[in-house]
C-alpha cells in the first residue's frame, strides 16, 4: 500500500505538477491548431477566389461581361477607362477543392462600373448579373446570365447554374462591405 507520506510527497513535487503542466498545454495547443487549419482553408481560398473573379472581371473588357447591349461611352481621350467591380462567390466546382489550383467553375454575381473620369457612381455604366467563370483557361473564362429572347431571365439562371446556386442567384447580390469597398475604389478611379 501507498502511504501517507508518500503520497503528500508524490503530491507535493514540482517536477511531477510541470509535466502534468505541459501535457495540458501540448494538448490543447494541438487541439487548436487542428481547428483553426481546418477553418481557415476554406476561408482562404475563398478570399482567393473572390480576388480572381474580381481581378479577371475587372482586367476584362467590358464587352467580354456586357449585359443587354450597355457599353462604356466613348470618352475624348484614348484611355480605356477603369472597370471596377463587386463580386460575391456563389459557390465553386468540384466543391472540394482545397486549393485555387484545383477550382474549375466559380458561380457568382458581378456588379462593374466603367469609372470614366468625373462621372459619378449614379450615371455611369453599370454591368451587373450572376456570372459563371470558367477557371480552367487563362485567362479565365467569363459567362455572364442573361435573358433571351424567348427565355425569362429567372428561367436562364435555372438553366444555367446548377439549383442551390441558381436560387441564391435570384435572391442575393453583393453584401454591405462590398458594395462600400467597390463604391470606394470607383471613386476613386473615376477621380471623384
Amino acid at each position: 500500500m501507498i502511504s501517507r507520506e508518500n503520497f503528500a510527497g508524490w503530491y507535493r513535487n514540482r517536477f511531477v505538477w510541470v509535466a502534468v503542466i505541459l501535457l495540458v498545454v501540448s494538448a490543447g495547443t494541438v487541439v487548436l491548431v487542428n481547428r483553426a487549419g481546418t477553418e481557415a482553408e476554406p476561408a482562404d481560398l475563398q478570399t482567393q477566389i473572390t480576388a480572381r473573379m474580381r481581378t479577371t472581371l475587372e482586367q476584362a473588357d467590358p464587352g467580354q461581361h456586357n449585359h443587354a447591349g450597355h457599353g462604356a461611352q466613348q470618352a475624348a481621350t484614348t484611355e480605356k477607362p477603369a472597370v471596377i467591380c463587386g463580386v460575391r462567390v456563389y459557390g465553386y466546382e468540384p466543391t472540394g477543392a482545397i486549393a485555387l489550383a484545383d477550382v474549375q467553375t466559380v458561380y457568382g454575381f458581378h456588379l462593374c462600373g466603367v469609372a470614366e473620369q468625373k462621372r459619378p457612381w449614379d450615371v455611369a455604366v453599370k454591368l451587373a448579373g450572376p456570372v459563371i467563370m470558367d477557371m480552367s483557361t487563362e485567362p479565365a473564362g467569363i459567362q455572364v446570365v442573361e435573358a433571351t429572347e424567348k427565355v425569362m431571365f429567372t428561367d436562364r439562371v435555372r438553366q444555367m447554374l446548377p439549383p442551390k446556386y441558381a436560387e441564391l442567384a435570384l435572391k442575393e447580390a453583393l453584401t454591405e462591405s462590398e458594395m462600400a469597398d467597390q463604391r470606394r475604389r470607383y471613386d476613386a478611379a473615376a477621380g471623384l
